[in-house]
């Protein structure tokens, strides 16, 4: 679908920066963002949501003349209850969720909109992202998924992608047929695996996926490994830290280099934003820089 090379996911957002308050980086911050990520040889970026950040990073790429292509995708709400979700107990009223569809339609029609202004920049548009867990917070009826595929197929001319955890595709066969590449999240951490059996557990989920739709491209649209850990509830304790990091992706690295695998790392930098109080919480370091940009160990010189 395009050209082999190294990818990485990228949400800037700073110490005092969140979506959750619309606080966004500025174009220089991007601009530094950017030039880090360049220099280390990155070519595909991935973004979530059709905002004016998104926009910035389109137009510093541009200016730049960095050698750079972006996914976006559409930043999906929940348009359903979901009492799997174990974090998120909220159950809205029918009105609240027709309102939230409402809302996820507009940022559909404004992904369209992003995709064809910077169409020499962003490269592939997404229908969502793990919309469909049973753990989902924000889970979305495969039939709205489906029209959404269309809608940006249409929309766009762009190639249309879904992101979603690796167990969830062998049953997304319905939307995978309106999808001109298959996206998967793979976390061996998360599921309680060792960095020793990490590179292993990747590869068999790339094989079953394969296995499952063949003919359709496949990337990785997220795969990486936290540095620091507040509880060990799924994670295996002494697991995630930064050394375990570098060999990750240092085996991950060489198999999927040699396959010629598109792979976005999760993640360019750490997000202080995310999770809750407690500042070693796993959501907020899985990145390959520290939030003040400095390298972790994996990039170090």
């Amino acid at each position: 679908m395009f050209e082999w090379g190294r990818a990485i996911c990228y949400s800037g957002y700073r110490q005092g920066q969140s979506p959750k308050n619309a606080t966004y980086p500025t174009y220089e911050q991007i601009k530094e963002d950017l030039t880090l990520l360049n220099e280390l040889g990155f070519k595909y970026l991935r973004m979530y949501d059709p905002i004016r950040y998104a926009e910035e990073t389109c137009k510093v790429i541009r200016d730049c003349s960095f050698d750079m292509q972006l996914m976006l995708g559409p930043g999906l709400i929940s348009e359903v209850n979901n009492p799997g979700c174990p974090w998120n107990q909220t159950s809205y009223s029918d009105e609240e969720l027709k309102e939230r569809a409402k809302r996820n339609d507009r940022n559909i029609d404004e992904l369209i909109r992003i995709a064809n202004e910077n169409s020499d920049v962003i490269n592939a548009v997404s229908v969502g992202n793990e919309n469909t867990p049973d753990w989902g917070e924000n889970n979305v009826p495969i039939e709205r998924l489906i029209s959404f595929a269309r809608r940006l197929k249409e929309g766009t001319g762009k190639p249309v992608t879904f992101n979603e955890g690796v167990y969830e595709w062998e049953h997304l066969k319905e939307l995978a047929d309106e999808l001109d590449i298959i996206s998967i999240h793979s976390y061996p951490l998360w599921n309680g695996n060792t960095v020793e059996e990490a590179l292993e557990v990747n590869k068999t989920w790339y094989k079953k996926v394969k296995e499952w739709y063949p003919g359709k491209p496949i990337v990785f649209s997220e795969v990486g490994w936290a540095t620091d850990c507040a509880d060990f509830k799924q994670m295996k304790e002494g697991q995630a830290n930064e050394e375990n990091q570098k060999k990750y992706y240092e085996e991950f690295w060489k198999w999927s280099d040699r396959e010629q695998i598109i792979s976005y790392m999760f993640e360019a930098f750490d997000e202080p934003w995310k999770g809750g109080n407690r500042p070693n919480e796993a959501e907020k370091h899985w990145g390959i820089f520290n939030e003040d940009r400095t390298p972790k160990l994996v990039i170090k010189k």
